[in-house]
């Protein structure tokens, strides 16, 4: 039977799961919903249902993928909770909102809620979404992660950890390109055109993550093979630390963290 998707609230995130989805060739009926269909109207192209209607989506769909901003999921919730009928599965991706707080909004506590926070290399397949669960359906729960498993990996965690995996895993993504933009404007500085210097640090850290995943090494362990005495990489290594490389991205890893706790 064929497993029906809603996604409420396409963003970016949103239309990253849709994608990744796509790209793995898995046979899903799919409803994606915005207020402003248009955006999202070339979706149809390959299958989509594009709609302004949640209720639709809703009632439609077996599981519910709820990508909305955190400022407005519970009331959207709260408006359509009428339709949320107890054989639904709700996966919220808002972050700071908790699985008690999503079944308030439903009025129902006999509707399965997980909360899942993939990232945007769901795009391309490769986002490392941390789920949680607390409830005994394990059926319904591997149709969740059977389902996400088409965008990346997946990790089952504790919900007191999901703010720290928002930061980590989703937040991530943005600190890794920031760094990575970064290594392409030294690159240009020290000789290569834009174009190879994004070329050489792409595969670079592709690389480097590759090496940890298949060697399932610590990083310091990797860093040791390349910085040789008296070599130009530990001289590196140490004038980035002497200007607050690590100090300054746990820093921020800190800062963010904190606001979301703010937040909940």
């Amino acid at each position: 039977m064929l497993m029906k998707i809603a996604v409420l609230g396409t963003g970016n995130l949103g239309l990253s799961i849709i994608k990744g989805i796509l790209k793995s060739g898995e046979d899903y009926q799919i409803i994606a919903t915005r207020r402003n269909t248009q955006s999202i109207a070339f979706l149809e192209e390959d299958g989509i249902e594009i709609t302004s209607d949640n209720a639709h989506a809703i009632t439609q769909s077996d599981i519910i993928l709820v990508t909305l901003k955190p400022f407005n999921i519970l009331e959207v919730l709260k408006e359509h909770k009428s339709y949320f009928t107890s054989d639904k599965i709700v996966v919220s991706m808002a972050t700071g909102i908790s699985i008690q707080q999503i079944h308030e909004a439903l009025d129902n506590r006999d509707i399965t809620v997980m909360r899942a926070m993939p990232n945007t290399a769901s795009d391309v397949g490769e986002s490392l979404t941390c789920l949680v669960y607390d409830g005994k359906e394990n059926e319904k729960l591997d149709k969740v992660k059977k389902l996400l498993a088409h965008v990346g990996s997946v990790i089952q965690i504790n919900e007191d950890l999901m703010e720290a995996a928002t930061v980590l895993g989703a937040c991530g993504i943005a600190y890794v390109l920031r760094f990575m933009r970064a290594m392409v404007q030294g690159g240009i500085q020290i000789g290569f055109d834009a174009k190879t210097a994004v070329k050489i640090v792409n595969q670079t850290v592709k690389g480097a993550a590759e090496l940890l995943i298949q060697n399932q090494n610590h990083p310091e362990d990797e860093i040791d093979k390349v910085t040789t005495p008296k070599g130009c990489t530990i001289v590196g290594l140490n004038e980035m630390e002497h200007q607050g490389f690590s100090s300054s991205l746990i820093k921020g890893i800190n800062a963010s963290f904190h606001k979301i706790e703010k937040k909940a």
